[in-house]
């Protein structure tokens, strides 16, 4: 989450070595730019500086880390496997943002499906069917001067990590594992989320990244916040 500074910011991430789409402006007015990687992607999300965020659930979210974003073949299936599970979500809401991929306008286009409620407090998430995945998954936007190629797991902080990667793997429709150092594993089809006990924690929190690279080393993703803290007005 890059809030009203994704412009100022964006360059930070270019200088360690990724390749950034271009700036996308979407039909609810946030506005992006993505590193894509093999099968994910790390999306910069913000709202066009001097202007009030128009996304009312991502007004609030401070820089860094935010939000948790499921891939799903099937919107509505995935919507009603959440209602019959009990989860608060809303109807497929269908997303766009018009880009340029090869030298040609376009129109990129998602399926989302939201939660009216979010299933662990202090995490955001939400699921995503790529309707048009090849504008941004090509050989061109996943190659990165610094070797990044996939995300390998994110890490997650909560008071209660039994109970927060239970509800994970429940909305993920996937097993959470207890590992013999306490943390808890939940295995994706491309990652793995990882949620680690921490003491004084009052909500869950996503607090780390990790990227392989093509040497095969795993490498923390820098969200480049750390002086930018008290700047979330």
């Amino acid at each position: 989450m890059m809030r009203d500074q994704l412009m100022e910011r964006a360059p930070h991430f270019e200088q360690d070595g990724y390749r950034l789409t271009e700036l996308s402006v979407h039909n609810l007015g946030s506005i992006n730019r993505l590193i894509p990687l093999d099968t994910t992607y790390i999306e910069l999300l913000g709202w066009p500086a001097g202007k009030p965020p128009a996304r009312k659930e991502i007004a609030e979210q401070p820089l860094g880390l935010d939000a948790l974003v499921f891939k799903t073949e099937n919107a509505q299936a995935t919507f009603e496997r959440l209602r019959e599970e009990g989860f608060e979500v809303n109807p497929v809401l269908r997303l766009e943002r018009p880009l340029i991929f090869q030298g040609k306008q376009h129109l990129a286009q998602f399926d989302t499906v939201r939660f009216s409620a979010q299933p662990v407090a202090g995490l955001r998430m939400y699921f995503c069917q790529h309707l048009t995945p090849e504008f941004v998954w090509n050989e061109d936007a996943i190659r990165h001067d610094n070797g990044a190629k996939s995300l390998d797991h994110i890490v997650i902080e909560a008071s209660d990590a039994q109970a927060v990667a239970a509800q994970l793997g429940k909305v993920a429709n996937a097993e959470a594992k207890a590992q013999d150092d306490g943390t808890y594993v939940i295995a994706l089809r491309n990652m793995q989320l990882v949620v680690r006990p921490a003491v004084g924690v009052t909500a869950a929190k996503i607090s780390q990244a990790f990227l392989r690279h093509a040497d095969d080393e795993l490498r923390e993703f820098n969200p480049h916040v750390s002086a930018a803290s008290s700047r979330q007005e």
